[in-house]
């Protein structure tokens, strides 16, 4: 037992980890790294900005004030803008009703963006299925109206005009020549009688969460349009456009020269800079209101539009990097922030002329994977030696 002590004691002199750690690198390491990553043809003259997050220094920056394409990156002003003048814990809720006209049928809408036209989907998702709606008001619209439903009314408020169309066509297919009239939210109470159904969507931030992790264009859309109203402006790109300009205004962010055609980042007469969007993910990472925004970037390597990349080109920095992706033809961008030790960048990396080619905008995001692995590293314990008792200690520090 004695010796057994002894050796014991001995092993506990000595640091648990014995081997050094790796530690971040510096700034002007990073600053190095990226001058050489970024000048090659791979990424065909870039836009990017690098900022230390817990300091605010510029640590690289190149092209960093040229207009560029953001494609999907732009989802980051749909959802800023969105929780800026949106409630996070919002629902809309959609009801059905049979008119208290004869052949009339009631929508009464509140511009739910969760609507699904597959009714398999909005179970599983527990979005708002249009062919819920559409086939319960039919066999309603019968059950109220014996005889020929041929021509039909249809009265509806707050609803996109797409799900309008795929109303009319629904009716038409099925017999009803259904004339589609659309009133205020008072009016529609007071023209319905008996409801045949509603439906509740998720709260506003889920909804936000699966349009940045999957990149929906539709629901990005639409929930710009959702927040332009509220901000007092039109439910088109104009208002969009009107409603960006006025929330980077807000955050005290330049954007004289932000050129917006709509709000998912498919145009492709869209223009940002670097520096505006960086600056944009600065002013909202420690922002409790835009919490909802953070938690649903997609994870390098685990989630989402993300799922797939950094596991070959980067290991080390998959669950370190949270991001959008911008995708278009010739375009490969990245914004978010990567973790590094102690620390955290935000990085904005647009690469917008690449040649239009598969291999050329894979070889990009290749590349923007690999220079993010570079810098990414874990924060770790370090465990301190000790002496005498044994007992132990826990620091942190970057690696």
């Amino acid at each position: 037992m004695k010796k057994f002590g002894i050796l014991a004691c001995l092993i506990f002199a000595f640091p648990i980890l014995s081997t050094p750690q790796a530690r971040a690198l510096d700034n002007p390491s990073i600053a190095s790294l990226f001058t050489r990553l970024t000048s090659g043809s791979v990424l065909a003259d870039p836009s990017v900005m690098l900022i230390d997050q817990k300091t605010g220094e510029v640590v690289f920056e190149k092209n960093a004030h040229s207009l560029r394409k953001p494609a999907s990156v732009l989802k980051l002003y749909s959802a800023t803008a969105a929780l800026t003048y949106l409630q996070p814990t919002q629902r809309f809720t959609t009801s059905a009703w049979v008119g208290a006209e004869p052949k009339s049928i009631v929508i009464q809408g509140t511009l739910d963006p969760w609507f699904s036209l597959s009714d398999v989907q909005a179970k599983k998702m527990g979005r708002t299925s249009l062919p819920r709606i559409e086939y319960n008001s039919l066999k309603a619209l019968k059950s109220a109206n014996p005889g020929s439903i041929r021509n039909s009314t249809i009265y509806y408020s707050d609803l996109y005009s797409q799900d309008v169309a795929n109303l009319k066509s629904f009716f038409v297919k099925h017999g009803v020549n259904a004339v589609m009239k659309r009133v205020s939210f008072d009016e529609a109470q007071a023209l319905s009688s008996t409801q045949i159904l509603s439906s509740d969507s998720p709260e506003l931030q889920e909804i936000l969460a699966f349009t940045l992790t999957w990149s929906d264009n539709l629901l990005a859309e639409r929930i710009a349009r959702l927040a332009s109203r509220a901000a007092g402006h039109s439910l088109d790109d104009a208002g969009v456009a009107e409603t960006f300009a006025e929330v980077l205004t807000g955050l005290g962010i330049e954007n004289q020269n932000l050129v917006i055609q709509d709000a998912s980042g498919l145009s492709k007469d869209n223009r940002v800079t670097a520096t505006q969007v960086a600056q944009l993910l600065v002013k909202i990472r420690n922002d409790s209101r835009f919490a909802p925004l953070i938690g649903g970037l997609p994870i390098a390597g685990m989630t989402g539009t993300l799922r797939h990349r950094f596991i070959d080109t980067a290991p080390q920095a998959i669950g370190l990097i949270k991001a959008k992706t911008g995708t278009l033809n010739g375009t490969a961008n990245l914004a978010g922030y990567v973790e590094a030790g102690d620390r955290e960048y935000v990085f904005v990396i647009i690469a917008d002329k690449l040649r239009k080619s598969s291999t050329a905008e894979n070889r990009a995001r290749a590349t923007v994977d690999r220079i993010l692995g570079k810098i990414a590293s874990p924060l770790l314990p370090e465990i301190l030696p000790v002496s005498g008792e044994v007992t132990t200690e826990a620091v942190v520090t970057a690696a």
